[in-house]
């Protein structure tokens, strides 16, 4: 099979066009989903991160469908398709890597986050290190990284509307891309309407539709192909002769079909690069705070790496493609056209939709967090500093807009190429970040002026590397690695960039302390203000209720503990509970009311948590109250927590 054809497949384009309906229509439904006590949107925690709710089947879906793209679906089985094994499977190492530091490193940003109002990356490291300026290098450098991202997602679309012969043959290009045009409308009105929530569930209809088409293509189609030995030998195949042509041509063999010896650096830093840059993307970092405890973080880490095994299976799909007999000189169609020609109509049709939404699914989280980063850093930082949350919320919504606009004219516009380009040089980019965002998930140890000038050295190292580099597909950015000095190999080149980056910010924090140039100050380590106790009522008044349901159910919140009360000791209905009192270190039971001496209560949390009247007429035992806010009934042991920020 060769190319994609130019005419129009009906059967194809319908499937498709319904399926996108349904998911237009969840995702317009989605504005009252999980709006608890139907609080407004007009707030950047609501709005932006879901009102940081979502539990862990929903956060496993969301950070899922938040990662694994359209174009991850279009590119790394492309890529397998037209260089081998280096230029492709390395996403399933990477893929592989990234959670043992999720797991480590993320519940940390929500902790932090939570307890001090963070809504995005730049918020922390302004927080950590005093610093705006390095601050809003932090969002700058996310909002650039994330904009070529959001604009190859519309690749991954283009590449299915093209093998359906959708406008194909138009020389307008408004006609030519009109349904694409569409989609992100639609996209745009529903997270405009509902933020976070309209991705968080259309990312369910996405996940299953790609479990569904990975499942029967990596079954039925290599068992038509004889096997994956007989597709593994078509792929050999293919690369010795690609690999001779050139080396009889007098040009470096560039398709590796499993990497040897020589390939070892470039594997192992792409893998490495691109784990520690993944959850530095603002959209990532916004699936994760918008979770309702660190421990559902951890839970969804541990089942997370079954997006891995669903990512080896895609990629597997190049080498199926080489095997099928797919010839396109444009690696991205090489996927689409397999399922085109291997699938029925109809199921094709669907296939093509899983990729659509799996477009626009990453893409709205993508602009909302960008929106997000524009709207607290720039915005409220630099322009506004008294802006109220509403206001945040409106301005976010209207940035989230700009950025889906601003992809789609980039797009549409200019050549594919210089979107792949620029996303090759976001990569590169984003990892800049890391000594700043996830160093300062602990006490700052380099100074805060070191780290933006490591910033500037790595940010200008990668950009000049990635410009100089040439082939004979691109004039410019032709590949992201690049010899490593000293080493004489090919190694990844925003690997290189980040070891110049820390090489800076250490040497410059030692010249800078020892100069006594203060560090800034750490507003992060600061406890935040206890969240007000709310005076109980009179025995008998009203409904009755715990002390439980008043209090705020957060985890992890300093000032808002779980306390639950127990049946266990009884108020007589003569004794009025009396607010705001202080517990003392020996209150007496009167002759009604059975109390425990010894009442531990800390600075900030009143007497009300603990041996209170309840309006049931029940008084709560005494309690002990962590670092992280949990209460714990005395004589219980006190759980293990995480240290002091």
């Amino acid at each position: 099979m060769n190319g994609a054809g130019s005419s129009f497949h009906g059967v194809q384009f319908t499937v498709f066009a319904v399926l996108l309906a349904a998911v237009a229509l969840l995702g317009f439904a989605a504005t009252r989903w999980r709006r608890v006590g139907g609080r407004s949107l007009a707030s950047l925690d609501e709005w932006g991160l879901g009102g940081r709710t979502f539990g862990g089947f929903v956060a496993w879906f969301l950070i899922g469908g938040d990662i694994f793209t359209a174009y991850t679906f279009i590119a790394v089985p492309g890529a397998m398709y037209a260089a081998g094994a280096v230029s492709g499977w390395y996403a399933v190492a990477y893929t592989t890597m990234v959670w043992p530091l999720v797991f480590v490193l993320m519940p940390r940003v929500w902790t932090l986050s939570h307890r001090h109002g963070y809504v995005t990356p730049a918020d922390l490291v302004q927080g950590r290190y005093g610093s705006r300026s390095l601050a809003l290098a932090v969002a700058v450098t996310g909002i650039v990284a994330t904009m070529p991202y959001i604009a190859l997602q519309l690749v991954g679309m283009q590449a299915v509307l093209e093998v359906m012969g959708v406008g194909t043959r138009s020389a307008n290009p408004v006609v030519r891309d009109l349904p694409v045009i569409v989609a992100f409308a639609v996209l745009a009105a529903c997270t405009y309407t509902a933020g976070l929530r309209a991705p968080a569930l259309l990312a369910f209809a996405k996940d299953l539709l790609i479990y569904l088409v990975v499942a029967v293509a990596i079954v039925v189609i290599p068992h038509r192909l004889g096997g994956f030995g007989a597709v593994f030998d078509a792929a050999e195949h293919k690369f010795d002769a690609a690999n001779a042509a050139a080396a009889a041509a007098g040009k470096h063999p560039s398709a590796v079909f499993i990497p040897g010896p020589k390939d070892v650096l470039a594997y192992a830093t792409l893998a490495l690069g691109s784990a520690m840059a993944l959850f530095l993307y603002p959209h990532a970092i916004t699936g994760v705070l918008s979770t309702r405890s660190r421990d559902v973080i951890r839970r969804n880490t541990a089942v997370l790496p079954l997006y891995t095994v669903l990512l080896a299976l895609i990629a597997l799909l190049g080498y199926v493609a080489i095997a099928a007999g797919v010839h396109t000189t444009n690696p991205r169609l090489a996927v689409p056209l397999l399922f085109d020609h291997e699938f029925p109509a109809w199921f094709a049709g669907v296939a093509f939709a899983a990729v659509a939404v799996g477009a626009l699914v990453p893409a709205a989280i993508m602009s909302i967090a960008a929106a997000n980063l524009f709207t607290r850093t720039i915005y409220v930082g630099h322009l506004r500093p008294d802006a109220t949350p509403a206001r945040e919320a409106a301005v976010s919504k209207v940035a989230s807009l700009l950025v889906k606009a601003g992809a789609l004219v980039f797009v549409l516009c200019l050549d594919t190429q210089n979107s792949i380009n620029l996303q090759l040089l976001g990569g590169v980019w984003i990892l800049q970040t890391f000594p700043a965002v996830v160093l300062g998930l602990w006490r700052p140890r380099l100074h805060r002026r070191a780290l933006l000038a490591g910033w500037v050295v790595g940010m200008a190292y990668g950009t000049a590397q990635a410009y100089a580099q040439h082939s004979t597909l691109a004039r410019h950015f032709g590949g992201a690695l690049a010899t490593v000095p000293g080493l004489g190999r090919a190694g990844y080149i925003a690997v290189t960039a980040l070891a110049l980056n820390l090489a800076v910010a250490v040497v410059g924090s030692l010249l800078l302390r020892a100069a006594g140039v203060p560090g800034g100050t750490d507003a992060a380590a600061a406890a935040p203000v206890a969240a007000p106790v709310p005076a109980p009522a009179p025995v008998g008044a009203g409904t009755a209720s715990s002390v439980a349901a008043e209090l705020p159910p957060q985890r992890g919140h300093r000032g808002a503990p779980h306390v639950q009360a127990t049946p266990h000791v009884q108020a007589t209905p003569h004794v009025q509970a009396t607010p705001h009192v202080q517990a003392t270190p020996h209150v007496q039971a009167t002759p009604h009311v059975q109390a425990t001496p010894h009442v531990q209560a800390t600075p900030h949390v009143q007497a009300a948590r603990s041996g209170q009247v309840t309006r049931s007429g029940q008084v709560t035992p005494p309690v002990k109250v962590t670092r992280s806010g949990q209460a714990v009934p005395s004589g219980q042991a006190v759980p293990a927590e995480d240290p002091p920020v």
